[in-house]
């Protein structure tokens, strides 16, 4: 999960400027039959990174059902931008973005509500809280709101997330005590923090290099991004706690949505639809034989006994609840309705 290497307080003050200049409320649509660019992190790579994959799927889909009407031109490897940069870019002009929390958290912060630590116990259980929740819902309005650009969907994009680092086994919540660990976001600085950990922002392009040279100790990633950075070069331990679902998120231009006809809108959330599904399967399915690789490349795998799984979880989720209502200022209704759509009503009151 990459993190953009500029600050966050740019994007937010780049879309004041637009609304204040009426860029936003001007923005035309145009004729559907327009290629369009779609823009997204990582090499195009379809083993190898998730996010290409449904790319590609999307590309073909989309063209087929809309009978050539829309038409989608691919940029990988952040090509028209760092996340912040694609995120002005799709808002203002007729494009899709696949963004990462770095793009969408600083317009809806309220996203990182579903990053919840351990809030999933399966696939089939976040699936379901993407694709029928009431708190998914809310956020997309709220992108809607903010910025007129629509969220198509959530994109599967390597499997949940677990602990590396290079000094030694992690079990349980103690193991982590005096160990730096990269960081994406803040949200992660504060999951560590409540671990005994503390926490550091790297970006993504550089958490190699920082691993290497013990600037950190340890990061948290779905065994594709530690395959693809190469991070078992660097890293001897692998905790397979699936700590959080790992996304990213399709983002289109509003007014080019609303402008397409019935027919091709249908057709382009039907693509959406179909490519996602082709990618939860085939991110699943590989989950297992990625493990395994990173064995074979000379990492210890830990699975944490059902005790210590506990434990992670009774650290970690109430830090973190905190760390969205006092540092991120998070109104309590957003993690209310969250938390039910999971299954896991009782915990804001413990």
């Amino acid at each position: 999960m990459p993190l953009s290497k500029r600050r966050l307080g740019g994007l937010q003050q780049a879309l004041l400027a637009a609304l204040a200049t009426g860029l936003l409320a001007v923005t035309s649509p145009v004729n559907a039959a327009t290629t369009l660019n779609l823009s997204y992190n990582g090499p195009p790579d379809a083993d190898k990174n998730a996010v290409h994959l449904f790319a590609t799927n999307l590309k073909r889909l989309v063209e087929e059902k809309s009978d050539g009407d829309i038409q989608l031109k691919l940029y990988p490897n952040s090509m028209l931008g760092e996340e912040q940069e694609r995120m002005e870019q799709v808002i203002n002009t007729p494009s899709l973005n696949i963004a990462s929390f770095a793009g969408l958290s600083p317009i809806v912060p309220e996203i990182y509500v579903s990053a919840i630590p351990f809030l999933f116990e399966d696939y089939q259980a976040a699936h379901r809280f993407f694709d029928e929740g009431e708190y998914w819902k809310q956020v997309e309005g709220a992108l809607k709101q903010r910025t007129g650009a629509e969220l198509l969907g959530v994109i599967e994009e390597g499997g949940f997330l677990d602990f590396t680092n290079s000094k030694r086994p992690i079990h349980n919540p103690d193991d982590f005590k005096g160990l730096r660990f990269r960081a994406m976001d803040p949200s992660q600085v504060a999951l560590y923090e409540a671990f005994g950990a503390s926490g550091t922002p790297i970006p993504w392009s550089d958490t190699y290099m920082g691993l290497k040279t013990n600037v950190a100790d340890g990061q948290m990633n779905p065994p594709m991004y530690i395959i693809m950075g190469s991070l078992y070069e660097v890293q001897k331990y692998l905790t397979l706690a699936n700590v959080q679902y790992s996304d990213q998120f399709l983002v289109a231009n509003g007014s080019w949505y609303e402008g397409l006809s019935d027919a091709d809108r249908q057709a382009l959330d039907a693509a959406v639809k179909e490519a996602n599904a082709l990618n939860r399967e085939d991110v699943e399915k590989r989950v297992d034989a990625r493990i395994q690789f990173l064995a074979d490349q000379g990492m210890e795998v830990i699975e944490p006994s059902a005790e210590d799984l506990a434990a992670f979880r009774d650290k970690g989720q109430p830090a973190y609840i905190r760390w969205l209502q006092e540092d991120q200022g998070i109104d309590r209704q957003w993690i209310e309705t969250a938390l039910d759509d999971a299954g896991q009503q009782g915990l804001l009151s413990q």
